[in-house]
Parts: structure tokens; C-alpha cells; sequence
């Protein structure tokens, strides 16, 4: 059973008349949103399961078409055998540089022009910082970060060209806030809060939108076989990053978020007219990140002066002309 979300930019909304009996100029543009969307192409990765799955469904299920990637092909192919001529799928593993090249120019060919990258290949890995191996975490930076730039490096000259699409990077409340047990996965995501920030940047004023969806807990495959644990375990860490681990395997299943109202918002996001650089899904997210800046404030106030007192003084201009000549003369050695 689909959920629907209560925003007028779904293309399952009406548009309602106002009490004159005539709808208003944002219901009307709304609407129109809503029905362009269903012709948008979408590009998404990581489609065999979670976010990326459902999104893929229900934007078929609107009328729109999808290049829907995975690591394995008959994990997607049964996406493209159901909608014929409106998905196409494709065995790609973002950590591969040559096979993002190739498969974007061979889907390209078929579907162009792609209007929306959907970044959500990813995965997390639990344990603390001095448990978790090189060859544990860095797979997981390979697909979370440096996929994400790869596909999205490929997609962004045609976007470009035409000045319009939009980029959505599957990030996470652990992009925003750091756990313990959890910092490489929180590395990985904070790096995507930064690129999408920078390129949102870049790209406003060529026409196209960048967005971070920030999720909390949602009852995808994250904590099942999306998810991997260190096999080191040191006894010093059991009460705070072993908190994660014992998370991570009693806690799948029972997550409070819908995947469904999720991917529904994603896609209001695009339908928007002003979409967002950030948004949360979640009660959960959301009440974790304002908690987050209310504490981040106190701190900011209690070290205001420390921080303000670490510029030159203003009073004295000839000792700071003195000092930036010296940083100068060093920076030319």
C-alpha cells in the first residue's frame, strides 16, 4: 500500500480550488510541477535494494523513466522487464572509473537527457576508530564518496549544456552528527555533505539544483546486509562504540522511518520549485539535529571570546601590515 504525503507537489495531489472556486497560482504551478516530473529521466544508483529500490518503483509507477544501476544486474533486471521502454537496467559498480564512463554513455543513448542523479549507492560499517581495518573502511569510502564524485563527474557536463537537472546525494543524520562506533561511516557522509554544499554552489547559477537527503532510521537493508561490523572487537570501547554494534544487530525491523513516505519526499524535493541544499527525513533526524545546534551554540557562546580574541587586534593595523608582509615573504621562500 502506497502512503501519501500531504504536499501539493505529488503527482497523486489535485490541485484544490480556493474558496473562490479558482486554484491559486502556487496550487496551479505545483500541479504543473507534478505532471512535468512524471517525463523527467532519472538516473539512480545502488537500485537493487532500500531507498534506491523504491524510488525507482514508485517513479515508474508516476510515468516517469528510470536507469536503475546495481553491483548485480538481475538485482534491477526485473525493473526494466516490468516497464518496457520506460526503465532500463544496468550492472554498475561505482568504484569501477572505466564502467561509470561506459554505462553512463550507453544509457545516455537511450534515455537522454538525464534530468535527475540519484547518488544512494552506499553502506555503513560499525566498530570504533582503532577497531575498524584499512580494508574495511576503505571500500566503504570508495562507494560512498568516491562513486558518488565519479557518476556524478560523468552525468554533470550535459546537465551543464542544457542548464537545468537536479542532484541528489543520499547522505545521512550521520552527516550532520558523528557517534561513536560509527566515525568512518560518518566520515564518509560528512564528506558528502561538503561536496553537495561546494557544487550546489557551483551549480545554482547554471540552473542546477544539488540536495542532501539527510535520513535517520528507516527500515531499509542499512542494519541487515547493507551494513558490515569490524571483526576486531576491543573490550575498552564495549560502552560506547559497542552501544553502535549492539544497534546495528538488534535494531533492523524496528526503525521508526517508512522508506516509502521517504522516497515520496525525494520526490517532492525535485518537483519544488525552490528545492532545498538539506533535508532531514525523520522525527527522529530532526529532533537529533536541533538538539545538535542548540548545543553547538552554547558551546559558540561560552567560547565567543576566545574565538574572537585569535584575529590581529583592530587597534594595532601597522603590526598586522607587518605580519602579513612576513607570512608573504615566507610563503615565496
Amino acid at each position: 500500500m502506497l502512503h501519501t504525503l500531504s504536499h501539493s507537489g505529488s503527482a497523486d495531489a489535485e490541485a484544490k480550488p480556493s474558496v473562490h472556486g479558482i486554484a491559486s497560482d502556487t496550487e496551479r504551478i505545483s500541479t504543473a510541477m507534478a505532471q512535468q516530473s512524471n517525463n523527467l529521466v532519472w538516473f539512480i544508483t545502488g537500485a537493487s535494494t532500500g531507498f534506491g529500490r523504491l524510488l525507482a518503483e514508485e517513479v515508474l509507477r508516476r510515468g516517469g523513466k528510470v536507469i536503475a544501476t546495481a553491483r548485480s544486474l538481475e538485482k534491477v533486471a526485473d525493473l526494466e522487464e516490468k516497464h518496457p521502454g520506460q526503465a532500463k537496467a544496468y550492472a554498475l559498480d561505482v568504484t569501477d572509473p572505466a564502467q561509470v564512463v561506459s554505462i553512463v554513455a550507453q544509457a545516455t543513448a537511450c534515455f537522454a537527457p538525464v534530468d535527475v542523479l540519484v547518488n544512494n549507492a552506499g553502506y555503513g560499517v560499525t566498530g570504533a576508530i582503532e577497531e575498524v581495518s584499512d580494508e574495511e573502511y576503505m571500500p566503504m569510502f570508495e562507494t560512498n564518496v568516491f562513486g558518488l564524485l565519479r557518476v556524478t563527474k560523468a552525468l554533470l557536463p550535459k546537465m551543464r549544456e542544457r542548464g537545468s537537472g537536479h542532484i541528489i546525494n543520499l547522505s545521512s543524520i550521520g552527516g550532520l552528527i558523528g557517534a561513536p562506533g560509527w566515525g568512518y561511516y560518518n566520515a564518509t557522509k560528512f564528506a558528502v555533505e561538503g561536496l553537495t554544499e561546494a557544487l550546489a554552489g557551483e551549480c545554482e547559477p547554471l540552473g542546477i539544483h544539488v540536495t542532501a537527503i539527510e535520513p535517520g532510521a528507516f527500515r531499509t537493508d542499512f542494519l541487515g546486509r547493507s551494513g558490515k561490523e569490524s571483526e576486531t572487537q576491543i573490550e575498552d570501547y564495549a560502552s560506547t562504540a559497542g552501544k553502535a554494534r549492539e544497534y546495528f544487530q538488534t535494531q533492523a525491523g524496528k526503525q521508526k522511518g517508512d522508506p516509502q513516505r521517504a522516497v515520496e519526499a525525494i520526490i517532492a524535493v525535485v518537483e519544488a520549485a525552490e528545492p532545498p541544499r538539506h533535508l532531514l527525513l525523520g522525527n527522529a533526524a530532526i529532533t537529533r539535529f536541533r538538539k545538535r545546534l542548540e548545543d553547538w551554540t552554547t558551546e559558540l557562546d561560552t567560547w565567543e571570546s576566545t574565538t574572537r580574541g585569535a584575529d590581529f587586534p583592530e587597534a594595532e593595523p601597522a603590526q598586522v601590515a607587518v605580519a602579513s608582509a612576513e607570512l608573504e615573504k615566507a610563503a615565496a621562500r
